[in-house]
C-alpha cells in the first residue's frame, strides 16, 4: 500500500489498513511544522516523497514507527534512516531532540485518536 499524507484525525481501522506490509507496524513520516503526516510505505523514504511533493520542507520532516496495538510510551518509536542528519545534530536513527519528539507525539495523537 502507498503511503498517503494525512491532514485530519482518522480512525484507527485506516491505521490498522497500512499494517499490511511489517504486521505490527506502520511507518509515519511526521511534518512538525504542517503538523501532517504520511502513513505507510516500505520505507520511511516513499512517505518523506510524498511530503516534499506537496510542499513539506526537509528540515521539518522526521520519521517514526506506529504500533497500533500498544499503548503509552511503546505507541510510538522514533527510529528511521531519514532522521540520520549530522548537520541538524542528528548522527542516529533515532530522533535526539526531546523538543522534537514531543512534537512528533502530537502531531500522531491528534491524528490518530
Amino acid at each position: 500500500m502507498q503511503p498517503e499524507i494525512i491532514k485530519e484525525k482518522i480512525l484507527p481501522k485506516k491505521l490498522q489498513d497500512h499494517t499490511d506490509i511489517f504486521g505490527d507496524m506502520v511507518k509515519v513520516v511526521v511534518d512538525i511544522d504542517q503538523e501532517i503526516m504520511s502513513i505507510g510505505g516500505e520505507m520511511h523514504a516513499d512517505g518523506e516523497a510524498i511530503l516534499l511533493e506537496n510542499g513539506s520542507q526537509q528540515e521539518n520532516l522526521w520519521g517514526a514507527n506506529i504500533y497500533p496495538e500498544k499503548s503509552g510510551d511503546d505507541h510510538i518509536e522514533y527510529t528511521s534512516l531519514i532522521n540520520i542528519r549530522p548537520r541538524a545534530g542528528n548522527r542516529s536513527m533515532e530522533v535526539q531532540d526531546k523538543e522534537i519528539k514531543k512534537k512528533i507525539a502530537v502531531v500522531i495523537n491528534k491524528l490518530i485518536p
